[in-house]
Parts: C-alpha cells; structure tokens; sequence
C-alpha cells in the first residue's frame, strides 16, 4: 500500500544576511516568506506561525486525509 499521507515541511534556506522561511505542503504548493530571519529558528518559528495563521490548508490536510483512508 503507498503512503499517500499529506505532508507539510517547514524549512528555512540562507538568504542575504539570514534565512528565509518556506511551508511546502505534499501536492506541491510551498510559500515563502518575504521576510528574512537572522537564525535558523526564528524563521521556522514563523514558518509555523504562519501555516497556523492558516486553518483552511490544514482543514484540507484533513479531508484528504479522511478519503485517502476509505
């Protein structure tokens, strides 16, 4: 059985004098901050903080969960 479980990865990539931080859900969709952070841990803080800014993409994760099960 293949692991069609959704994903969400929190990842922070060096820019300019800090780190910018990226969400990349499993079906491709990533966002990136505009903003850069000066460590590695605040800017997957505020990756997290963001993702959790957005209840409906996690709601969908949800759902297409919920199918992937049946």
């Amino acid at each position: 059985m293949p692991n069609d479980m959704p994903t969400i990865t929190l990842s922070a990539t060096p820019k300019g004098n800090g780190y910018q931080a990226t969400v990349a859900f499993s079906n491709g969709v990533s966002m990136s901050s505009a903003e850069t952070y000066p460590t590695i841990a605040e800017a997957m803080t505020a990756a997290a903080l963001n993702l959790l800014d957005m209840p409906e993409r996690l709601e969908a994760l949800d759902r297409l969960e919920m199918e992937i099960a049946r």
